[in-house]
């Protein structure tokens, strides 16, 4: 796995030397806001280790990812506009459904600022959140206010995770990657865990 973890990052690297990275973290932090499968995060983290390592400017790292997370929420909000209506159909069709889709408005109408800057460090909860807050029809400058700021937020906290790590370890690249990553992943845990308890507690 070390071996593959090498491979992968041996050769992103080889094409951190280019302007061309600058555009694949964009590109990538576009596509996750929309299709959550996609690594941008950790794309992002890469391009702040191969910063630490002198490839990259850690500061336009942080501004490609954000400018990607910012244009792909408004994308996934904007899709959510157009499927507002034959969704709304659709949970009125049932009385439970429709309550669930009020409690939705509601929620983010009370805590859609914070929910959106959370959500961001959450696979899968930034989109989910974004297509409802269009679907529920959220003002777009409303919108727009929160992911941006959750945008710079996410993407500085990534870039200089990555940063720290290709600083620290300048003489083990794949390790850099490693740690960075791991930190990454633990961070959005716990941010997981918190939300849970703090659920059931409510």
């Amino acid at each position: 796995m070390a071996a593959g973890i090498s491979t992968i990052f041996d050769s992103l690297r080889d094409l951190s030397d280019s302007p061309v990275f600058y555009f694949v973290i964009f590109a990538i932090a576009v596509l996750d806001s929309v299709f959550p499968v996609v690594p941008s995060e950790t794309m992002v983290i890469i391009g702040g280790v191969a910063a630490g390592l002198g490839d990259l400017n850690v500061l336009a790292v942080i501004a490609v990812g954000a400018a990607g997370a910012f244009v792909g929420d408004n994308m996934s909000f904007e899709i959510g506009l157009r499927a507002k209506e034959p969704v709304t159909r659709w949970y009125s069709r049932s009385e439970k459904r429709a309550k669930r889709l009020e409690w939705a408005d509601r929620q983010i109408e009370e805590r859609g600022g914070l929910l959106l800057i959370t959500a961001r460090f959450i696979p899968g909860g930034r989109t989910l959140l974004t297509l409802s807050c269009g679907i529920t029809g959220q003002p777009h400058r409303w919108f727009a206010k929160w992911v941006g700021a959750a945008a710079i937020i996410w993407a500085s906290y990534a870039a200089v995770l990555g940063y720290a790590g290709g600083k620290t370890f300048e003489d083990n690249h794949t390790l850099a990657f490693v740690v960075a990553f791991t930190t990454a992943v633990s961070i959005t845990v716990l941010i997981e865990v918190i939300r849970h308890f703090r659920k059931r507690r409510a």
